[in-house]
């Protein structure tokens, strides 16, 4: 039995017990006041003396009647004779007045359950369009048309937003689909990259010069490819935990985190005359201590990697608070449009040279899925003066 059926009987036989209750009750009504209407009609348009005259003309239905005296009748009173004619009219009345009552009702009834029945199954049809609607459309939708959308119209309702609800996930579900083709293709290209690298060493860069010193290159090389091919592993790998959410919770400090964090990379900042200061007040977070830390490394790597050129100038400024951590570096100057895509895996700001050091464009991405799973908001903007970004890691 289909939801339109069960509505229609729902509807219909709501309807139709109303009526039968609205016809009983207009029928026992009715019947309670008839009688003494009757007889009050009866009375008030027949006079007395000619209720007393009516036996002799009945003498079959009232054999022990007597003629009534011609003289007047007093007022207020009336012949035991006189009150059985008139509970006889009365009755009589009564009784055909109810019997033609209840044919037309019934009658009445039965076509108002045949409308009500046909209205229900209408009324069903309506309600249910707009689930229709949405389970055609599911019932379409696969990866390729994804775009579709109900777009159902009509005054707001439980229905509605039922119809926007399911829009706005098809939304979702189109960007996160989208954003799962681009990390699998970038995937593959990432790590195509260094396996043709090292199959171009192995097999090239050892066919015509086996010398020792060649060797050794070529050695060097293969090393900092497959070096590069762990780090996106790594990076892989920790994306996908941090998507899957926290296994563990307990309270971090992360103002000493980012303390650290500014410790561990002070060489490599050094080394490209950059400036990385940490300030601000004590930030304690319920949280993974190995993601927080791999958050605010990343932040704080980030900010050193992308700067200004050697010798620049550079800077990188760690301050963290009661409502989260915020990292500045100087640095190019990144366009506004082009900052939301710096969260999505393997994206940056410049095409990659596989230089040394170069990291894969995993940072603000597992950022981002950090933060998501304490709970947390990643934002980037881009500085008007001195160029770079300002990240800020809200907690909430």
């Amino acid at each position: 039995m289909g939801e339109r059926t069960r509505l229609t009987l729902l509807y219909g036989g709501l309807l139709v017990l109303a009526g039968a209750l609205l016809t009983g009750v207009v029928y026992a009504l009715v019947q309670e006041g008839l009688y003494s209407s009757i007889s009050m009609a009866i009375t008030t348009a027949t006079p007395a003396r000619r209720l007393a005259d009516l036996p002799s003309a009945f003498p079959t239905a009232f054999p022990s009647a007597q003629p009534a005296s011609p003289g007047p009748v007093p007022p207020g009173t009336l012949p035991a004779e006189t009150l059985a004619i008139t509970r006889t009219v009365s009755d009589a009345a009564e009784s055909a007045a109810l019997e033609r009552l209840l044919t037309v009702s019934v009658t009445v009834l039965a076509v108002y359950a045949v409308l009500s029945i046909a209205l229900a199954w209408w009324m069903a049809g309506r309600v249910l369009r707009p689930v229709a609607v949405i389970t055609e459309t599911a019932r379409r939708l696969s990866g390729e048309n994804l775009h579709e959308r109900i777009a159902l119209t009509g005054p707001p309702g439980e229905l509605k937003g039922l119809a926007d609800t399911f829009d706005g996930m098809l939304g979702r579900m189109e960007r996160l689909v989208s954003a799962q083709q681009r990390f699998a293709a970038n995937a593959a290209h990432e790590l195509r990259t260094p396996v043709a690298v090292q199959r171009a060493a192995a097999e090239i860069g050892l066919a015509h010069d086996p010398s020792p010193e060649r060797v050794a290159r070529i050695r060097s090389k293969l090393i900092e490819v497959a070096d590069d091919s762990e780090r996106i592993i790594e990076g892989l790998l920790l994306l996908a935990a941090s998507d899957q959410g926290l296994r563990e919770r307990r309270p971090v400090a992360v103002h000493e985190v980012a303390r650290k964090a500014v410790d561990a990379v002070a060489g490599e900042a050094a080394r490209r005359g950059v400036g990385v200061s940490v300030r601000g007040g004590p930030l304690t977070v319920d949280g993974d201590p190995v993601l927080l830390d791999r958050l605010i490394h990343n932040l704080v790597v980030n900010g050193v990697r992308h700067n200004l050129p050697e010798g620049g100038g550079g800077r990188v400024e760690v301050r963290t608070g009661p409502d989260g951590v915020e990292v500045t570096n100087t640095g190019p100057q990144v366009p506004s449009d082009t900052v939301p895509l710096l969260f999505e895996p393997f994206r940056r700001l410049t095409a990659r040279a596989h230089a040394p050091g170069e990291g894969a464009g995993l940072g603000l991405s597992i950022v981002e899925s950090i933060a998501r799973a304490h709970g947390a908001t990643a934002t980037a903007t881009p500085n008007e003066e001195g160029g770079g970004l300002t990240v800020r890691v809200r907690f909430g």
